[in-house]
């Protein structure tokens, strides 16, 4: 194949490729950049110079932007955020006000909006989903609380949504035909994806384990690991150069991390991992305020989310994750499903049994909350033949949107309450 046919497929993955694609993503920029305009012109929540973190959910806004964050979480983000940084104040005349809240917001806008059309095309284009039903999944998944937020945040996991559901359907096309996941594309988002968040990195080979024949060749077990091996040298390299080699700082560095962001014992565990992990990447809980100081003596209110306070919050979310188990074990000798699987259970396994950031879990959503959809989609597909069956799980989908959208919309009203009294 030809460098030109290798560019034109790659926008082609990356971009709107049909007209119904563009549309997707035309109307969602427009809602999602009505809600971080808005938020962005009038609020100084996005980007405070004097906030470096925790102003609303935990997000370290002006720390991600100005530093990249942790190096020994985000080893590589320093660099992709001073690329967008000095972008944005070429535009700005080198100021941090309104405008460059503004570009700021625009830009994650325009992350979370592809977003959705990789999944719209993972559900139309692998599953092979009708029109309508890729539509109402598409639009469900768009009131996640997780995109309602993300869609404003300069953050690492805004672009690590994108970055995940990509690659997630650029393996899909491959494995699909049973092909191989080419050395440059696993490099590529090794540096990336394992770049913004150095635990991702897991999921770029998770797929590896599911091409065709791999186990049965040595020839083809061996191609594998080379590939493996030089994806991981190259991150590697360049994560050892972030650091000058000192890779002393990244045992040291991560243990003080683990130490603070996994004892926090406050709240019940079983309720953490529902509302916080499993919930509040979806459906918004209530909120509580509480004063933070950014140790210069800047003191500041910050934003949380509770853990469910009614019935129905948990009935919601257990019933979307019946939907997702029904999907996996309906699906299970499917291995684009078991890779969905798998990548979910690095996260799991991180957040719930070693419960790194637990107590503030709702956060991570960039990192998993994608294979909801794409589980709902593989569901579909399993029933595709079963009219009764399909129009149950349509009608369940219309419903959960319908509860998702005016529970979140309550809840974004509490946020715009929250602004008006501390950001303006």
């Amino acid at each position: 194949m030809s460098i030109k046919s290798k560019c034109i497929n790659f926008f082609k993955i990356v971009f709107p490729s049909t007209l119904l694609e563009l549309g997707i993503f035309i109307f969602f920029l427009s809602i999602y950049g009505i809600l971080g305009s808005y938020i962005a012109l009038n609020y100084r929540i996005i980007f405070d110079s004097r906030i470096p973190w925790d102003a609303y959910f935990s997000f370290d806004n002006k720390a991600i932007v100005m530093t990249g964050g942790s190096f020994e979480r985000h080893p590589l983000s320093y660099y992709f955020f001073n690329w967008i940084r000095e972008a944005i104040l070429l535009f700005t005349n080198g100021k941090m006000d309104v405008n460059f809240r503004l570009i700021l917001a625009w830009l994650s806008n325009f992350v979370i909006s592809l977003s959705l059309v990789q999944v719209y095309k993972y559900l139309k284009n692998i599953i092979r989903l009708p029109v309508f039903v890729s539509l109402l999944i598409i639009f469900f998944f768009s009131l996640f609380s997780t995109n309602i937020l993300l869609s404003f945040t300069p953050e690492t996991y805004t672009y690590t949504l994108f970055l995940l559901v990509l690659f997630n359907y650029y393996t899909a096309i491959k494995l699909k035909k049973d092909g191989k996941i080419a050395g440059s594309a696993l490099a590529l988002a090794g540096v990336t994806i394992g770049g913004l968040t150095v635990t991702n990195i897991v999921k770029v080979f998770i797929p590896i384990i599911f091409e065709k024949g791999l186990f049965k060749s040595w020839k083809k077990f061996g191609n594998a690991t080379l590939r493996v091996l030089i994806s991981l040298s190259i991150f590697i390299l360049l994560y050892l150069n972030r650091i000058d080699f000192k890779y002393q700082n990244i045992l040291s560095k991560s243990g003080e991390q683990y130490e603070k962001f996994s004892n926090v014992n406050s709240t019940p565990i079983w309720d953490m991992i529902y509302s916080y992990f499993f919930g509040g990447n979806i459906l918004f809980p209530s909120f509580f305020i509480r004063e933070k100081h950014n140790m210069k003596g800047f003191y500041y209110k910050a934003i949380f989310m509770e853990v469910y306070s009614t019935p129905f919050s948990y009935i919601f979310i257990g019933l979307v994750l019946s939907f997702v188990l029904w999907s996996y074990f309906k699906n299970f000798k499917n291995k684009l499903v078991q890779i969905l699987m798998l990548s979910f259970l690095v996260d799991i396994a991180i957040h719930c049994v070693f419960r790194f950031g637990l107590h503030t879990s709702y956060i991570y959503g960039g990192h998993y909350v994608f294979v909801y959809p794409l589980f709902l989609g593989w569901l579909f597909y399993a029933y595709k033949n079963s009219p009764k069956i399909l129009s149950f799980l349509a009608a369940s989908i219309g419903v959960f949107t319908v509860f998702l959208m005016l529970n979140n919309y309550h809840r974004m009203i509490d946020f715009f309450e929250f602004l008006n009294l501390y950001y303006i």
